[in-house]
Formats: structure tokens, C-alpha cells, sequence
């Protein structure tokens, strides 16, 4: 009868750990200095965002739909993963939650850049 060690079982669980995860490319492109979407939609963010965490919940997410991770992505770089109060997930650029706006109707378009002052085309 073979015996696993320590080692070997931990080696085993971290990988079975990892299968689990995903880490994504980047969730968005950069067109002229703006984040995108990789449909080419224009990303944003807002001035009532603070540390690394989502304020634009309930109506004001179905204005300003988040940019949603899947439950396994992993941010790496400037991106991260951020918890929703809905329990969902969204990504983030250098702590900044990214959204999208209800009003952009094509790639390019950038409506809601400098919205009432405290939304604004995130930029690279």
C-alpha cells in the first residue's frame, strides 16, 4: 500500500484549487486612451466610488450596468475583482469599479463622460 505525504496531498489540493479559477485577460481594450469593453463599449467610473468598492447599486446600476467578473476571474495588474452588494462580482482598474452607461447605444459612443460631473470615461 502506498503512502501520500503531506506534500503530496497539498500539492494536489492547491492544483484542484487553481483548475477552479480563471484568470481572465484583460476585461477591456483601450481606444484612444478610453477603456473599453471588448465590444468596443465605453467603460466609466464615479466620483462616489472609494476604496476599491461599488456605491452605484439598485437604479443606479440598471443606468450604469457594472462591468460583471464571473465568480472565478482573477484580476491581475490594474485589474481586480471587487464584491457587489448583490453579490455579484465586478472588475475594477487600479481600484476603480468600471460601469458602463444605459444611454450608450454603439461602440465609441460616450454619453455619459463627465455626467453630472461624477461619472467619466475611464481612461488608460
Amino acid at each position: 500500500m502506498k503512502t501520500t505525504t503531506f506534500s503530496t496531498w497539498f500539492f494536489a489540493v492547491v492544483l484542484a484549487l487553481a483548475a477552479g479559477a480563471s484568470r481572465a485577460e484583460a476585461p477591456t481594450r483601450v481606444d484612444g486612451g478610453v477603456l473599453t469593453t471588448t465590444a468596443g463599449m465605453t467603460l466609466y467610473i464615479f466620483d462616489g466610488d472609494h476604496d476599491a468598492k461599488s456605491s452605484c447599486n439598485g437604479a443606479c446600476a440598471s443606468n450604469w450596468p457594472p462591468l460583471i467578473a464571473q465568480d472565478n476571474d482573477i484580476g491581475s495588474g490594474d485589474y481586480s475583482v471587487i464584491a457587489r452588494d448583490d453579490g455579484k462580482k465586478q472588475w475594477a482598474y487600479k481600484g476603480k469599479p468600471l460601469y458602463q452607461f444605459a444611454k450608450d447605444q454603439i461602440p465609441g459612443d460616450k454619453v455619459g463622460d463627465g455626467f453630472k460631473n461624477v461619472w467619466h470615461a475611464a481612461r488608460a
